[in-house]
């Protein structure tokens, strides 16, 4: 067995190979010609390939990258031929070269040559990968051969030890170096991530670090070489030898760990602080950037997702890679959350109000881009199956890598724009500039109709609004929407007490058995659980047919809950805005026995009331319902709730907007409770 001595590599590299020579020809070796490859995923492939290879306990498990890191899921951009052929010509040149051709340090320059082409990590990324595919097929023949005939055939052929046990010093000892070049890889790979050009070259010691990155890059290639020919020199070894070269061979191992760590104490620093400045930089661009105008919205989006991908996004549809330039000239509806997203019946409510109905006038528009972040530092293999699920599924836009993200636009995002375990839809308009800081309550009130999303719009769209059934039921269900639009009388009810339905339904069978027109819709109680789900079953087949199925009833609640939100947010109270007052009654409607709205279409005229007092009034049906024909239902059923305060006719004004409902209809006065005379004014 042929082996070098770690001491006198030592004195070498600090005589002959004095570092600044060192770097000089490793720079006369590197031309990058634009090859990108993802180092990050293929080193997670080659951690699990280690891992394995280096342990025996089948319960244990590798990193969480399990998902992202296949080797189908990397991509060789720049390159004529694909990956796994890089990757074989690498292995070969580093198995084929036998030590006594060589010394270490000139195979070594020699994969440089080979990798000249390529970034930093990338050239430390492929060679580690060449010796994973090496090691790993060493690994795997050792394992298998105490079970399978067929590893002790390959064993035998290849002249390997017999007793795997020997092998444990030499294996430990590589398992500690094997770690410690991944997390010198780790270091450089962060190292380049990081956003230096973009902002600014004012950074302490970035020649000082990439110095040493030059430096840890050909003693990680050059470990591995020394790994890999420990490899070869297995084969054919002399039975009384094997013992004796392991303990030499762990030793030589244990001696280039020693080296690495030294060096990645010392990396480890640099790029920490490194990272610390370009971090704080890179916060203070985008508050600065937020602050000015822009022409378009390219840059602001640059700055956000494209730090180090040029093709940052996707089309969730299609998996179509995209720029940012894709969103040019559009209005970019940001959906911030964790990875599972959204509960599944508000996904769908989002993607049905936002894609399924566009108005014609704004579609294509605007673009919402889903920002998946995990709620750890590192994604978890939980987390990387529901974004591979849900980024299949939605027909949105999608940042590519979510766990590829920069950790300052993150914390950006958590600080800035207070994002935390909720979503949030950050929306900017075409030149980039914050126009909401959160416009999802508007898009589930709105749907596209709320374009472009900003707080004006909010606040525009709130101001021409009246407390009607259009309001509260919009979008929800097809067949309620037509409902709606042909002014029929709706009836929508709540409660978790069985007996007070059953009583409530037949006092309403009784009123359209009269030839009342009155559709019948059941949305249980705010937060609706698993006993509104069985009440559901028990109404459609005992009392009337339910409109409503369970998802759309708790669509319901998250719209009224989206309204709450959103007056409180634009500063409105129940004293002084009559629609959230009526809101929050039913958001925190106590009563046992239930409460129910009455309405039709458009008209403000909505009469709540709670369940106790309605059944009172329905059983006075035949005293009142005389009234029908001239008030309409909804008038007079108030005249019972809400008598005239005093006799003869009203006397005071309203103005109300003209609407075809209201030609045959009449008015009943808000405050006196009579009804009011009708003139039309032409302005």
């Amino acid at each position: 067995m042929t082996s070098f001595d770690s001491g006198s590599v030592w004195q070498r590299s600090k005589s002959s190979f004095d570092d600044e020579i060192l770097i000089k020809k490793l720079l006369l070796s590197h031309d990058p010609d634009g090859r990108r490859l993802d180092s990050e995923m293929l080193l997670c492939a080659v951690e699990n390939i280690m891992f394995y290879a280096t342990t025996s306990e089948v319960s244990a498990k590798p990193t969480d990258a399990n998902l992202k890191s296949h080797i189908s899921n990397i991509e060789l951009i720049g390159s004529q031929e694909p990956l796994v052929h890089t990757i074989y010509k690498i292995a070969h040149e580093m198995l084929c070269k036998c030590p006594g051709k060589g010394d270490l340090h000139t195979r070594t320059m020699a994969l440089f040559d080979l990798l000249g082409n390529y970034g930093w990590a990338a050239k430390v990324v492929l060679v580690l990968a060449g010796f994973a595919t090496s090691y790993g097929e060493f690994c795997l023949i050792m394992q298998l051969r105490p079970q399978i005939p067929l590893a002790v055939s390959l064993a035998d052929f290849k002249q390997l030890p017999s007793n795997i046990s020997m092998l444990k010093p030499q294996v430990k000892a590589l398992r500690l170096l094997v770690k410690t070049m991944v997390d010198l890889t780790k270091c450089i790979i962060e190292f380049e991530g990081l956003p230096a050009v973009l902002v600014g070259p004012n950074i302490e010691n970035i020649a000082a670090t990439k110095s040493e990155i030059y430096v840890t890059t050909y003693w990680i290639i050059r470990s591995t070489l020394a790994c890999s020919s420990q490899i070869t020199n297995l084969k054919a070894m002399k039975p009384e030898q094997v013992y004796s070269n392991i303990i030499i061979a762990a030793w030589e191992l244990l001696s280039l760990d020693y080296r690495l760590s030294s060096i990645y104490s010392h990396l480890r620093q640099l790029v920490d602080a490194f990272r610390q400045q370009t971090e704080a930089k890179l916060h203070q661009k985008l508050l600065n950037l937020f602050k000015e105008s822009h022409i378009d919205n390219q840059e602001v989006l640059q700055m956000l997702f494209a730090l180090k991908d040029d093709l940052p996004l996707k089309d969730c549809p299609t998996q179509v890679k995209l720029g940012v330039s894709e969103l040019k000239s559009k209005v970019v509806l940001l959906l911030v959350s964790k990875p599972d997203l959204l509960p599944l019946e508000q996904l769908f409510f989002l993607v049905h109000q936002t894609y399924d109905h566009p108005h014609e006038k704004v579609e294509g528009s605007y673009e919402m881009i889903w920002v998946p972040i995990s709620c750890s530092e590192t994604w978890t293999d939980a987390e990387e199956k529901w974004f591979n699920f849900l980024s299949n599924s939605t027909p949105c836009y999608s940042v590519r890598q979510p766990w590829s993200l920069n950790s300052a636009v993150i914390n950006f995002m958590k600080q800035e724009w207070s994002y935390g375990d909720e979503a949030i839809m950050v929306v900017l308009d075409s030149e980039g500039m914050i126009t909401n800081l959160n416009a999802l309550d508007m898009v589930f009130i709105w749907g596209s109709e709320a374009y472009p999303f900003s707080l004006s719009r909010e606040n525009e769209l709130w101001e021409r609004e009246q407390w009607t059934m259009q309001l509260i039921t919009n979008e929800i269900h097809p067949i309620l929407t037509q409902w709606v639009e042909e002014g029929r009388n709706i009836c929508i009810y709540g409660s978790e007490n069985l007996d007070w339905i059953r009583e409530f339904s037949a006092e309403t069978k009784e009123i359209k058995d009269a030839g009342v027109q009155l559709e019948m819709i059941y949305v249980g109680m705010n937060n609706p659980n698993e006993h509104v789900k069985d009440l559901l079953t028990t109404i459609n087949t005992e009392i009337h047919s339910t409109l409503l199925s369970f998802t759309k009833v708790q669509l319901f609640w998250l719209r009224l809950e989206s309204m709450r939100r959103s007056k409180f947010r634009l500063g409105h109270t129940a004293s002084t805005d009559h629609i959230l007052a009526e809101v929050l009654a039913l958001l925190y409607n106590n009563d046992d026995n239930g409460w129910a709205v009455f309405g039709n279409g458009s008209s403000a005229d909505i009469v709540r009331v709670q369940g106790g007092e309605i059944i009172k009034c329905l059983n006075l049906f035949r005293q009142w319902g005389e009234n029908v024909a001239q008030l309409e239902f909804i008038g007079a059923l108030r005249t019972v709730l809400e008598p005239p305060l005093l006799g003869g006719p009203c006397n005071h004004t309203q103005v109300i907007p003209y609407s075809e409902a209201l030609i045959e209809g009449s008015i009943v006065c808000q405050k006196c409770k009579r009804l009011m005379k009708k003139f039309t004014i032409y302005e």
